[in-house]
């Protein structure tokens, strides 16, 4: 028999108090799209990514929910395909809108994003639990798509934010050779600007070298400058990265991707109940939850709790009510989240971590902002082009 947390059943018990009454046996149907391009090689040991990760955060939000929908007659169905090739994830998403699915989250490159949202504009909410690619938050925002998935910018300010308050203002920068390392390493650049950091070398990682081998001779090479606070290294996939730390010209941290990282969740966040959401996950998936884990389950308890305030499973809705003042998703991060009114993105603290432990959350108090200094991390309404509440 599982046995429900005691800070779970609270929140259970207060949203029965404050939701409708309801006719029993309504079906919340929410389809989960996965398409994750082949990478390639890496070259190094570094761990890989369970072909699982978004799927299973999913499937425990939809558990959450029904516990909390078992109370008010709501029950929560997910329909996920985990596909092959961008045309078999665009040939599912139709599949299931023919099937009268309007509740999608997508876990899919930035692209996709794109030719989905187009396809399913007026007829469903979607929201993007994957692609962290700042252009999605800038420009051409579409009113039906949301963001749990934390954008490039909002990891690296993060980041900037703590240098900039440990006064580690110098920084010698890697970048590697891939798309994903060029935006995370342009969103960085943005950062350090906005928060009065100077990047003192600025080098491509360009070597195919197995790093195994030769790290202890290529690196502190690679690495030589006068001097710099910190190392900052964008390497999405982990080619190079693993290796960088104590093996750096200078004695120095090592920041980024790697060494310390901003992170949407991590294994070692615990507070403010979040060793129960750690406990659950492992006990579903066998495994420790991770950031695109946890942007699928925000996702579907975003919908979860808007869903138990209305009594409705109508996405257009549901989309009013998640960016109405009434909304806040209590999501363990010790802050009650809300979406970003011109972009659909969700305000969230950032996590930074290193492999065995929590080193800070952002953002860094003392970063003030006139609405929410949750806005201080990512593009600011006055920076996007986007308005989609207009």
């Amino acid at each position: 028999m599982r046995i429900i947390p005691k800070a779970l059943m609270a929140t259970l018990f207060a949203c029965f108090l404050s939701a409708p009454l309801t006719a029993l046996g309504m079906d919340i149907r929410i389809g989960y799209i996965q398409w994750t391009p082949d990478q390639g090689p890496v070259l190094s040991n570094v761990i890989p990514e369970p072909e699982d990760t978004g799927l299973r955060g999913a499937e425990l939000a939809i558990e959450d929910n029904n516990t909390t929908g078992g109370f008010l007659g709501h029950h929560y169905l997910l329909e996920s395909r985990i596909a092959k090739s961008e045309e078999q994830a665009q040939e599912v998403l139709e599949s299931m809108m023919r099937q009268g699915i309007e509740l999608f989250i997508l876990r899919v490159p930035a692209p996709t994003l794109k030719t989905m949202a187009d396809k399913t504009a007026g007829k469903a909410l979607v929201f993007n639990a994957g692609a962290k690619e700042d252009e999605l938050r800038l420009g051409g925002c579409q009113p039906h798509v949301l963001h749990t998935q934390p954008s490039y910018a909002m990891l690296t300010d993060g980041l900037a934010q703590w240098l900039n308050q440990r006064r580690w203002k110098t920084l010698f920068m890697i970048t590697g050779p891939t798309d994903s390392d060029r935006a995370w390493a342009d969103a960085f650049r943005r950062s350090a600007t906005r928060f009065g950091l100077n990047i003192v070398a600025d080098k491509p990682w360009t070597f195919d070298a197995d790093l195994r081998r030769t790290a202890s001779q290529e690196l502190p090479l690679f690495t030589q400058a006068n001097d710099y606070d910190a190392v900052v290294v964008a390497d999405t996939r982990g080619d190079f990265g693993e290796y960088v730390p104590f093996n750096t010209w200078l004695p120095r941290p090592v920041v980024g991707t790697q060494g310390m990282s901003p992170v949407a969740w991590h294994r070692v966040v615990e507070s403010w109940g979040a060793a129960q959401l750690q406990n659950r996950f492992r006990e579903l998936a066998g495994r420790d939850m991770n950031g695109d884990d946890y942007a699928a389950w925000a996702a579907i308890r975003s919908l979860g709790t808007a869903v138990t305030q209305l009594d409705v499973a109508n996405a257009e809705r549901i989309r009013d009510f998640l960016f109405s003042e009434d909304f806040q998703l209590a999501a363990f991060k010790g802050r009650k989240l809300s979406y970003r009114p011109w972009n659909g993105q969700l305000r969230q603290p950032i996590p930074l971590v290193h492999p065995r432990g929590l080193v800070s959350t952002t953002p860094i108090e003392g970063f003030l902002h006139p609405i929410t200094d949750l806005d201080s991390l990512g593009f600011d309404e006055a920076e996007s082009e986007c308005r989609i509440n207009s």
